[in-house]
């Protein structure tokens, strides 16, 4: 067992080293083309990655060493080994790889400042006139927000459950529902919630709608993760004393291991929701509706008093929700 166990950190720590100095020759690569427009082929930066990767690992002095297998050469100071300075070397280049590829330019962010003050003059004078047309925009907002949280609350509740690890039977059946459960959740969070109100808004039409069924696809996948984690961390002991009382998986669950839940499951569902109102105003842009969509209309006719209207009472709901979530929240810590 225990030869098996250092046979596997022997191959985690020699992939990771081989996968960190395939990174950092890849990104040197990309500079080398980005500045002097000279092509390296990538073969030549894997093979010399991987060489680069198994030499570091053979002497004792790599990242993956240091991770996995810690010998006398990666212990002492950082800036004395070997590995400390390749984890350097790695942040950096990931900085400058970073800077270069987003174009980051500090001359145009503060020397063209001035093509941003017929927007700047318009948010600070902002036009009162449609204050009634905001209002009821930011209404149908607010309730887009409520019901794609509502919504999502059952069947994140019910997914969660298969989604524990700790409440999944160590079989082939419930190890399959655990993984297709994740998987689903994880798939449907990596896709951004304006994504998906671009498709409702092809699906059922421009409106409010296509932007709750947006808002509560990506909220059932988000609060299932974090309902879940917070499963996988109750106390063990009650569900093992009601188990032995010879109750079924239902009963261990209603009686177990909801009434531990129950708290930190509201504090997330709050906490949602307030995401949820903050996002409906990016969803709105792509057709969803709510408040959203008026501030696009606004801002493509370049009528900057009042797109300042709007975001004023943008911001200032989404401080006053930010406000009562946390009060709430932390009553809720408190029970």
């Amino acid at each position: 067992m225990k030869k098996d166990n250092k046979l596997k950190l022997n191959l985690q720590a020699i992939l990771t080293d081989l996968l960190i100095w395939i990174y950092i020759l890849g990104c040197v690569s990309f500079l080398v083309n980005h500045w002097f427009e000279k092509i390296i082929q990538t073969n030549f930066v894997v093979i010399f990655g991987v060489a680069a990767g198994f030499i570091s690992f053979i002497l004792g002095l790599s990242i993956g060493r240091k991770i996995f297998l810690p010998t006398i050469k990666t212990e002492g100071k950082w800036y004395k080994t070997f590995w400390g300075w390749s984890v350097f070397l790695l942040l950096l280049i990931t900085f400058i790889v970073g800077w270069n590829l987003v174009e980051v330019d500090l001359y145009k962010l503060f020397a063209k400042f001035q093509n941003a003050g017929g927007i700047m003059k318009g948010i600070f004078n902002p036009n009162m006139d449609i204050f009634m047309q905001c209002l009821a925009a930011l209404a149908e907002t607010i309730y887009l927000a409520l019901l794609a949280t509502a919504f999502a609350i059952p069947l994140a509740f019910f997914l969660s459950f298969f989604a524990a690890r700790n409440l999944m039977p160590q079989t082939f059946l419930g190890n399959t529902v655990y993984i297709i459960v994740r998987t689903i959740a994880t798939i449907f969070r990596s896709i951004e919630a304006i994504v998906w109100a671009i498709i409702f808004s092809v699906w059922v039409g421009i409106g409010p709608f296509a932007g709750m069924l947006a808002l509560m696809i990506h909220s059932i996948a988000s609060l299932t993760k974090l309902y879940s984690e917070q499963i996988e961390n109750i106390n063990p002991g009650p569900v093992e004393a009601i188990k032995a009382t010879g109750a079924n998986t239902i009963q261990t669950w209603i009686f177990a291991v909801v009434p531990q839940i129950i708290s930190p499951f509201l504090a997330f569902t709050i906490y949602r929701w307030d995401i949820n109102v903050r996002m409906a105003t990016i969803v709105g842009f792509v057709g969803g509706g709510g408040i959203g969509l008026l501030l696009l209309q606004q801002q493509q006719m370049l009528r900057w008093q009042n797109v300042g209207i709007i975001i004023w009472m943008i911001a200032i709901v989404v401080w006053i929700m930010d406000m009562v979530s946390a009060k709430v929240r932390g009553k809720l810590q408190e029970m």
